[in-house]
């Protein structure tokens, strides 16, 4: 499969993912909507787990691993501007996806090992290269907290203030809530 054809495959499995869930979607509707055979669906990704991870990865933000802007707060800023740009659109889809993950345990173990073991080692490769600068003295104890701090600040302001993560919500989250956490542990 080109790499054009799979772009074309997996931004189809994300419409249909915002269209009907992780619940309704089928490999059949996927297959249908990407104008391809099911058992190239299967062939290339193993299942309905492996290719929502692969939409998933795919839909992140172009460099979004790569942030070093040279000092820590500015590379937590990039990350937490990238994902304030798509909270209101994506906010819904993840939810979902949780609800999903505590269902499915292919699906979560998936969906762990695709996006959320890679984006803890980046947000671990930030810290350090903050104590590497001499930032920090040594990496913080909330290192290890830091992608539930990220992503859940994200999630959770729709729930408890009935807004999206905005720019505006995630700067005030990050100079208040986060870098206090990890310059005072």
């Amino acid at each position: 499969m080109t790499a054009e054809r799979e772009t074309e495959v997996l931004a189809a499995v994300l419409q249909l993912l915002h269209e009907v869930g992780y619940e309704g979607l089928t490999m059949d509707a996927v297959a249908t909507r990407a104008r391809c055979g099911k058992a190239t669906l299967y062939r290339q990704w193993r299942g309905k787990p492996g290719l929502v991870a692969a939409a998933l990865n795919a839909s992140r933000p172009d460099g979004f691993g790569q942030v070093d802007t040279g000092s820590l707060r500015g590379d937590l800023l990039v990350i937490l501007t990238a994902m304030a740009n798509k909270a209101a659109d994506e906010t819904v889809l993840i939810s979902g996806l949780a609800r999903a993950m505590l269902l499915d345990k292919e699906l979560a173990s998936t969906l762990r090992e695709t996006l959320v073991v890679p984006q803890d080692a980046m947000l671990a490769a930030i810290v350090d290269r903050a104590v590497a600068r001499g930032e920090l003295p040594a990496r913080p104890a909330a290192t290890a907290w830091l992608g539930q701090l990220v992503f859940g600040s994200v999630l959770c302001r729709p729930l408890l203030q009935d807004e999206y993560a905005d720019d505006v919500y995630l700067v005030r989250f990050l100079d208040e809530a986060l870098l206090p956490a990890l310059l005072h542990s």
